[in-house]
């Protein structure tokens, strides 16, 4: 295979947090079921308690900007969100780590849930209505971080036979989820969706982009070393002050290092008794 391919054709390894997360997803769904089957009162209070919701969560049912990932009724709509997760989530996974995989999965949704409830408050009222329910929005922006790891990467997708670029993937989900998104004139569920995708984009430019990190950490320490040399020369030049008033003469050069008269200097013979 080609190095810049990935192929879904061979199936993931099935473990890490992928694993985890789809067999907790499998556990919550089928007690919905049973639940939903065989005590409807339970089951549709746990789905209210759960689910992604304006209304609940303007009474600070803050809980679901997370739990809402883990709710389901439609199969198509669970089993579709868990392939996204399963299929690309491993190659995700083995290029950042399970922690930040967990980091990704949860912190995309929560993005995409707090940007969809923002939507929702909006005055009028007309768009971003009704409720989301989920781990599309994560699996969105799985796919969304695989392709920006993997730019010029094609994918063989299960069943079909070909290669596609990565970047059509991106731009067919978007496509779909936006047609979807009129058709249902402006439901929160498409919108939490669509933001998942702008929600990997965002966490992989701030958390998963090493070089963006270490120049962070260098313009911090460049700053603070900065800070510092600006001490030392005020601190020189107060000294000078202080020793012209008791009729001394000390000199430090522009670095705020001290100079020591002709007869004193040492080191070998450099122009500061320190060394910097």
């Amino acid at each position: 295979m080609a190095r810049n391919t990935y192929s879904t054709m061979g199936f993931p390894p099935f473990r890490g947090a992928v694993r985890e997360i789809i067999l907790a997803s499998v556990g919550i769904y089928v007690v919905i079921l049973l639940l939903v089957s065989f005590a409807p009162v339970v089951g549709q209070t746990i789905l209210a308690l759960g689910i992604l919701d304006p209304a609940h969560i303007r009474e600070l049912w803050l809980w679901q900007f997370v739990t809402y990932a883990f709710m389901y009724v439609d199969p198509l709509q669970f089993v579709f969100s868990l392939l996204g997760v399963y299929f690309l989530g491993g190659a995700v996974e083995g290029q950042i780590g399970k922690t930040r995989f967990y980091g990704l999965f949860f912190g995309s949704l929560i993005i995409s849930a707090i940007a969809g409830f923002a939507l929702a408050s909006l005055p009028g009222g007309r768009i971003a209505q009704g409720a989301a329910m989920g781990s599309g929005a994560a699996a969105n922006a799985i796919l969304m971080v695989f392709y920006l790891f993997n730019r010029g990467a094609p994918i063989m997708l299960f069943p079909i036979p070909i290669q596609i670029p990565v970047k059509w993937i991106v731009l067919f989900t978007a496509a779909i989820e936006t047609a979807y998104l009129l058709l249902s004139r402006f439901a929160l569920f498409y919108f939490v969706l669509l933001l998942g995708l702008g929600a990997g984009y965002i966490w992989h430019t701030l958390l998963l982009t090493r070089r963006r990190s270490v120049g962070i950490s260098e313009k911090y320490f460049g700053l603070r070393n900065s800070y510092y040399r600006w001490k030392r020369r005020r601190a020189a030049r107060k000294f000078e002050v202080y020793m012209r008033d008791h009729d001394r003469t000390v000199t430090f050069d522009e670095h705020g290092n001290y100079i020591p008269p002709k007869e004193d200097k040492k080191n070998g013979g450099s122009k500061s008794g320190w060394v910097n």
